[in-house]
C-alpha cells in the first residue's frame, strides 16, 4: 500500500467527522509499521481525544519505529487535551507525514519544529489541497476573523424564493430539502431574518440522524420575534437575536430570561460587517445563511458570503411583487456585478443543484 494511499484513508477518517468537530478540525490519522497498518483514528468531537492520540492508543505497545500519516499539524500546546507532539515522542514514532500546517496560530509550525527537535523525520504536504478543502471553514476563520458564510435558497426558475402573498412550500423537491439538511448540519449557525420567523415559523433544525442542531441566529431590529416561536423549543440549541438601539430594554430583558442571548448593535441598522466579528467572537466557525430575500440581498450586496447553494425547481412564480432571491437596486453597470463560478453543477431529481463562488474569494 503506497504513501498517498495510508494519506487517503486519513482523509477519510477526517471526513467523516464533518460537522461534529465545532472549534476544532476534522482530522484523520492512520499508523503503519513495516507496511502495515497497526492504528488509526479520527478526532471525533470536540474535546475528544485528537486523531494522532486516537491512532497510537489503538496501535498498544506496538508503536516504536513506526510511521504516522496525520492530515492536519500535531498540536504543542495545552487546550481541552494534552499536546500530541509530547505523545508522538514518547511513543518514539520516527516519522511523521502532514497534509499541512495547522492555521492556529498556537501551533502553525510550532509542532512540526517540536518533532523535528526531537530527530522524528516530518514531511509536509501530502494530498494538501484536499486536507484543506475539508477544513476550509475553519481556516477561513482563522485568517480572517470572520465566520465562514454560506448562502442556501430554494427558488423557481425564475429566481423567486415565493410568490407575492409569501407562499413557499414547496418549491423545491423532497431530496433537495433533504441535501439542504447536510448544510445545516455542517454549520456552526443558520442566520435568518425575522420576516422569516414570522411568515413559516420555522424550527431550523437539522432532521439528519446523529447530528445536532446548529445555533439560531435571528436579525431582528425591532425585536420582534414571538416569545412562543418554534425556534425556542429545543433547549438545548441556543438562540441569538441581533436587534438595534430600537429594541426596548424591557424586551430584551424578557429574551434574556428565556435564555436567549442578546446581541444590540449601536445603530438603527443591523451592519453586517460590523456584526461578522462579534460573532467570531461568539467562537461562531460558520453560518448558513437560509434568508429570505431580504437577507440574501443583504449579503451579497456587501460580498460578504463565501459559497451559494441554490437548488432550482422547474417552475415559473412571476409576479414582479414575488420575492427573489436578490433584490434591492442592484448592481449599477455590467462591469461593477458581482461575477461567481460554479464548484459544482448537479441534478437531484427533477431539481438543479448549483454551487457557486465569488471568483476572487472575498
Amino acid at each position: 500500500m503506497s504513501e498517498i494511499r495510508y494519506m487517503q484513508l486519513a482523509l477519510n477518517l477526517a471526513t467523516a467527522t464533518k460537522g461534529q468537530t465545532g472549534l476544532n478540525p476534522c482530522v484523520g490519522a492512520v499508523l503503519v509499521k513495516n507496511n502495515k497498518i497497526i492504528g488509526f483514528g479520527s478526532h471525533i468531537e470536540y474535546g475528544n481525544d485528537h486523531a494522532e492520540v486516537a491512532a497510537i492508543n489503538s496501535a498498544g505497545n506496538n508503536t516504536k519505529d513506526s510511521i504516522l500519516y496525520v492530515t492536519l499539524e500535531p498540536c504543542c500546546h495545552f487546550g481541552k487535551t494534552p499536546p500530541c507532539t509530547k505523545l508522538i515522542i514518547e511513543k518514539k514514532i520516527k516519522r511523521v507525514v502532514v497534509s499541512l500546517l495547522d492555521p492556529n496560530p498556537l501551533v502553525n509550525g510550532k509542532g512540526i519544529k517540536e518533532l523535528k527537535d526531537a530527530g522524528i523525520d516530518v514531511v509536509i504536504g501530502m494530498l494538501e489541497k484536499e486536507a484543506r478543502n475539508l477544513n476550509t471553514m475553519l481556516f477561513h476563520f482563522f485568517k480572517t476573523q470572520t465566520p465562514y458564510i454560506t448562502l442556501k435558497a430554494g427558488m423557481s426558475l425564475d429566481g423567486k424564493l415565493a410568490t407575492y402573498k409569501k407562499h413557499s412550500k414547496w418549491i423545491t423537491n423532497y431530496n433537495s430539502r433533504l441535501d439542504a439538511h447536510n448544510y445545516r448540519s455542517s454549520h456552526a449557525a443558520i442566520l435568518v431574518g425575522i420576516n422569516t420567523i414570522i411568515a413559516d415559523n420555522p424550527s431550523l433544525t437539522t432532521r439528519l440522524p446523529q447530528s445536532s442542531s446548529p445555533i439560531c441566529i435571528i436579525l431582528d431590529s425591532k425585536l420582534r420575534t414571538p416569545l412562543n416561536a418554534k425556534v425556542f423549543q429545543q433547549k438545548e440549541r441556543p438562540v441569538i437575536i441581533v436587534t438595534t438601539n430600537q429594541a426596548s430594554t424591557t424586551t430584551i430583558r424578557k429574551f434574556q430570561e428565556n435564555n436567549t442571548q442578546i446581541i444590540q448593535m449601536e445603530d438603527s441598522n443591523i451592519d453586517l460587517k460590523k456584526l461578522l466579528p462579534i460573532l467570531a467572537k461568539n467562537k461562531i466557525i460558520s453560518i448558513l445563511v437560509e434568508g429570505g430575500s431580504k437577507i440574501h440581498t443583504s449579503f451579497i450586496e456587501a460580498k460578504l458570503f463565501n459559497e451559494l447553494v441554490l437548488y432550482i425547481s422547474p417552475m415559473l412564480i412571476g409576479g414582479k411583487n414575488a420575492y427573489p432571491l436578490f433584490a434591492g437596486k442592484g448592481f449599477f453597470s455590467i462591469e461593477k456585478s458581482l461575477n461567481l463560478e460554479f464548484s459544482l453543477v448537479t441534478t437531484i431529481n427533477d431539481n438543479i443543484k448549483i454551487v457557486a463562488i465569488p471568483q476572487k474569494g472575498i
